[in-house]
């Protein structure tokens, strides 16, 4: 073993923070009776090349376990051992024999936890607090990291939510494809990712969101493929282990610590670019599963305070997430953790935003229930942090335990303190059954339109808190939706039972990819008006990456354990759908040149129709419609209402009937007419116009509207 010089430590800052002359050591545990620091000489190293235990009356203050260490320098590998009360029933779970993670650690070395468990054959229940030390090769070890690097200047770009496009994708799909067009070595790593930087910028995207990017272990899944016999992994990464440290598999640089430098340098690559980088974080659940999962972390440290466990058997866990375990999020040791990872990503990484994967949760207390919306919370605390405060924070806003928040996300009811937007999967749904054809959907689609006022008026918010999206990670692609009456999942090991059966899909008349020309057409055509609602809505616009090109997976609508061709971009659609990807930018380039489309506040004549209010609605006849009669039609005038001649007013109509329609076209003030922007049954490249190039309708009375198709006009 290596002998290191120590002294006391420092209990102000978790983690393992480099000062001068060496490392700062601190962890937080209540009832941990001995802590020791194991130290590494390899990533790869079997066993620790020194154990320093830490004394409780020098190296503890109040629940914190800290210890200085001479001369260790950046790079340097560790783990812990805790022990203390092995005692379920009441919550506590240490294990002397177990290696731990710091829950501060800002990388880990390569490495695979589940591969090393499996190893181990120490997969199960915990009878007892005994075991053997584990073989640590394949154990994944926490790294010593600086915070030194050259940001040139860099900072966070902190759009305003109404000009905002988000583009949601997946950091290694992107570019994981042989098609990407970038260096071999660099396929689905950061660095790969901005060499598709111009891309993006190109397409208009001024925010990627990115599925978890926070260090997991996707050899979790120990589902088999059926048709091809491998094991399955776990690709979305919602199963987070390292909650300050991005996922080292995910670098070029896989040596310890690379993987910091490199996520910095693709935030600065891309913020150079103008795109802001939003995170999907996982802060509702861990890796380490229920009573029957593994411990390598916070089950270790102080399993009663990380975790919500039932009251009155404190051996099994709350299970809000579906992933076997809930954080005790309002706990205020969980709160502060949770703050502190946000604020690392914020300062050290200079993220833009972050989207919590099922946040309901972040809203119950330790006992599981549900928050009171005015009570303050984790949640209120997230809003109104002052180093959070220019930082988009967006809710998913329901749990998989029923809770459902859509509209009324705890976030604080101080003026103005409430800064969560939402995903509204209301406007996913509506507009879906709506394109769709359904009868009877247009007055909800209509709602969705107008910002989701009855969402979010009441509570003081405005549509800017409606993150607005058609299809995500979760469920189909844009294409799979009009292609696909049923989900495919057959090749995810679960016989098909996986993902969700009501998708809002339809098939346009056969199952699957087909030759047919007229199925084709339709299909596109829904593909262009579904582009259209989600760029003309009041809300911000998220949409999934690769839809622009019709990227495709087959029909498989979870496919959270493919990581191959089912998931990722196939850069060749590009060049197969330029087309659509032109309609799309166009579409994009619209939404940001004119603020009619993204407003700021609600419409304040919606309900009297009047010709001076700030969206008006008709019927064929450009009469005031009677919404009980209005069932495969929609249309709609936005008034710009402003004197700037930048400014200008919108028409959009929508045709869902079998049947072409002749409709009536709303007048427009003297010396302005009509002129198309976009009619989706129109081939490339008359489908839509380039900005500023829009063609005068030589009929401004009359529209001759097909079947299935939308139109967008502009009067100028």
């Amino acid at each position: 073993m290596n002998e290191y010089q120590t002294k006391s430590g420092y209990p102000v800052e978790y983690g393992a923070i480099l000062m001068n002359g060496g490392v700062n050591f601190s962890i937080y545990s209540r009832d941990a009776s001995k802590v020791t620091l194991c130290l590494f000489d390899s990533e790869y190293a079997k066993s620790p090349c020194a154990e320093i235990n830490l004394d409780e009356k020098i190296n503890k203050t109040g629940d914190i376990w800290h210890i200085f260490v001479e001369n260790l320098k950046e790079g340097a590998l560790y783990l812990y051992r805790i022990d203390g009360p092995y005692s379920p029933t009441q919550g506590l779970r240490f294990n002397y024999h177990k290696y731990l993670f710091d829950p501060y650690a800002k990388a880990f070395t390569l490495g695979s936890v589940f591969k090393a468990y499996n190893k181990q054959h120490q997969m199960g229940f915990e009878t007892n607090a005994g075991g053997q030390l584990q073989d640590l090769s394949d154990f994944p070890k926490c790294v010593v990291t600086s915070d030194n690097f050259d940001w040139e200047g860099d900072k966070p770009l902190n759009y305003p939510l109404n000009k905002t496009i988000i583009y949601e994708t997946h950091l290694k799909g992107f570019t994981a494809s042989t098609t990407s067009e970038i260096p071999e070595e660099l396929a689905g790593t950061y660095a790969g990712f901005t060499k598709k930087a111009d891309y993006l910028k190109d397409l208009g995207i001024t925010s990627v969101e990115l599925l978890p990017v926070f260090e997991f272990d996707e050899n979790e899944n120990a589902n088999i493929n059926p048709r091809t016999g491998e094991t399955l992994v776990n690709y979305w990464g919602y199963s987070t282990i390292g909650f300050f440290a991005p996922k080292t598999g995910y670098a070029h640089d896989k040596s310890p610590g690379g993987a910091v430098k490199e996520f910095k340098q693709m935030v600065k690559e891309l913020h150079k670019k103008g795109i802001e980088v939003i995170l999907d974080v996982v802060y509702n659940h861990t890796a380490e599963g229920n009573e029957c999962g593994y411990t390598f972390e916070f089950r270790g440290i102080q399993n009663d305070v990380y975790y919500s466990l039932p009251q009155n058997d404190k051996q099994y866990y709350m299970n809000f997430s579906g992933c076997g375990n809930s954080v005790n999020c309002n706990h205020p040791v969980t709160t502060r953790f949770i703050l502190d990872s946000l604020r690392y990503w914020v300062l050290q990484m200079h993220v833009d935003g972050f989207r919590f994967d099922l946040a309901s949760i972040l809203t119950r207390s330790p006992s599981g229930a549900p928050v009171p919306y005015d009570m303050p919370s984790l949640t209120a605390a997230i809003s109104l942090d002052p180093i959070l405060s220019k930082t988009k924070i967006i809710a998913e806003p329901w749990d998989c335990a029923g809770l459902y928040q859509l509209g009324g996300f705890p976030g604080g009811t101080l003026a103005g303190d409430n800064r969560w937007s939402e995903w509204n999967g209301r406007f996913r749904d509506d507009i879906r059954r709506f394109i769709r054809g359904d009868d009877n959907a247009v007055t909800a689609a209509a709602t969705r339109i107008a910002g989701s006022s009855d969402c979010y008026n009441h509570s003081g918010r405005t549509p800017m808190a409606s993150i607005n999206f058609i299809t995500a990670h979760d469920g189909f692609t844009l294409n799979d939706l009009v292609t696909y009456n049923y989900k495919h999942n057959d090749e995810n090991g679960e016989e098909n039972r996986d993902g969700s059966d009501d998708n809002l899909s339809y098939n346009n008349g056969f199952e699957g990819e087909c030759t047919n020309p007229k199925i084709q057409a339709q299909r596109l055509r829904k593909i262009k008006n579904y582009l259209i609602y989600l760029f003309v809505s009041q809300g911000v616009p998220m949409m999934l990456g690769g839809d622009e090109m019709r990227r495709t997976q087959h029909g498989n609508n979870n496919a959270y354990c493919q990581d191959n061709e089912i998931s990722w971009f196939d850069w060749t659609l590009a060049y197969k759908n330029a087309s659509l990807i032109r309609f799309t930018k166009n579409l994009i380039a619209y939404r940001k040149a004119y603020s009619v489309f993204a407003r700021t506040k609600f419409y304040s004549d919606e309900k009297d129709n009047s010709a001076a209010a700030d969206i008006v609605w008709y019927d064929i006849n450009a009469k005031n419609p009677d919404w009980e009669k209005q069932k495969r039609y929609l249309a709609f005038k936005l008034n710009a209402n402003s004197d700037s001649p930048d400014e200008k007013d919108f028409f959009v109509a929508t045709n869902t009937d079998i049947y072409d329609l002749t409709i009536k076209l709303p007048a427009l003030a003297e010396g302005k007419n009509w002129h198309l922007v976009a009619d989706t049954s129109l081939a490339d490249p008359e489908d839509i116009c380039d900005p500023e190039k829009e063609i005068l309708l030589q009929e401004q009375r009359r529209y001759v509207l097909l079947s299935g198709a939308t139109i967008l006009l502009i009067g100028k």
